[in-house]
Protein backbone atom coordinates (compact mmCIF):
# COMPACT_ATOMS: atom_id res chain seq x y z
CA UNK A 1 0.00 0.00 0.00
CA UNK A 2 1.65 3.32 -0.76
CA UNK A 3 1.91 5.65 1.98
CA UNK A 4 0.11 8.64 0.61
CA UNK A 5 -0.81 10.86 3.59
CA UNK A 6 2.68 10.04 4.93
CA UNK A 7 4.37 11.19 1.59
CA UNK A 8 2.17 14.40 1.76
CA UNK A 9 2.75 14.99 5.54
CA UNK A 10 6.63 14.94 4.55
CA UNK A 11 6.72 17.19 1.32
CA UNK A 12 4.77 19.75 3.70
CA UNK A 13 7.71 19.39 6.44
CA UNK A 14 9.90 19.76 3.39
CA UNK A 15 8.25 22.79 2.24
CA UNK A 16 7.17 21.82 -0.69
CA UNK A 17 3.67 23.09 -0.41
CA UNK A 18 2.64 25.90 -2.00
CA UNK A 19 -1.57 26.55 -1.22
CA UNK A 20 -4.44 24.67 -0.42
CA UNK A 21 -8.21 25.63 -1.03
CA UNK A 22 -11.08 23.46 0.04
CA UNK A 23 -13.57 22.89 -2.84
CA UNK A 24 -17.18 21.69 -3.75
CA UNK A 25 -15.80 18.70 -5.89
CA UNK A 26 -12.75 17.46 -7.33
CA UNK A 27 -12.60 14.71 -9.61
CA UNK A 28 -15.06 11.92 -7.48
CA UNK A 29 -14.30 13.44 -4.18
CA UNK A 30 -16.63 15.61 -2.72
CA UNK A 31 -15.80 17.99 -0.86
CA UNK A 32 -12.14 18.37 -1.27
CA UNK A 33 -9.00 19.80 0.23
CA UNK A 34 -6.54 20.40 -2.82
CA UNK A 35 -2.97 20.90 -1.73
CA UNK A 36 -0.64 22.71 -4.47
CA UNK A 37 3.00 21.61 -4.27
CA UNK A 38 6.36 23.09 -6.26
CA UNK A 39 7.52 20.03 -7.50
CA UNK A 40 5.30 17.24 -9.41
CA UNK A 41 2.79 15.90 -8.48
CA UNK A 42 1.42 19.60 -8.14
CA UNK A 43 -1.87 18.96 -6.92
CA UNK A 44 -2.96 16.25 -4.42
CA UNK A 45 -6.87 15.85 -3.07
CA UNK A 46 -8.12 15.05 0.05
CA UNK A 47 -10.91 13.51 1.40
CA UNK A 48 -13.47 14.96 3.86
CA UNK A 49 -12.70 12.24 6.60
CA UNK A 50 -8.44 13.41 7.06
CA UNK A 51 -10.30 17.36 6.68
CA UNK A 52 -9.46 17.99 10.93
CA UNK A 53 -6.04 15.82 10.48
CA UNK A 54 -4.65 19.15 7.78
CA UNK A 55 -6.39 21.86 9.68
CA UNK A 56 -4.34 20.72 12.81
CA UNK A 57 -1.00 20.29 10.45
CA UNK A 58 -1.69 23.61 8.73
CA UNK A 59 -3.44 25.82 11.52
CA UNK A 60 -6.65 26.24 9.79
CA UNK A 61 -9.46 27.11 11.41
CA UNK A 62 -13.02 26.10 10.44
CA UNK A 63 -13.82 28.99 8.96
CA UNK A 64 -11.40 29.02 6.19
CA UNK A 65 -13.10 26.54 4.63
Amino acid sequence: MYPYHNKIKQRIKNGELTSFEFVEKYKNISPCLLLYFSTEPFVKPVREHRFEEYRLLLNINENQQ
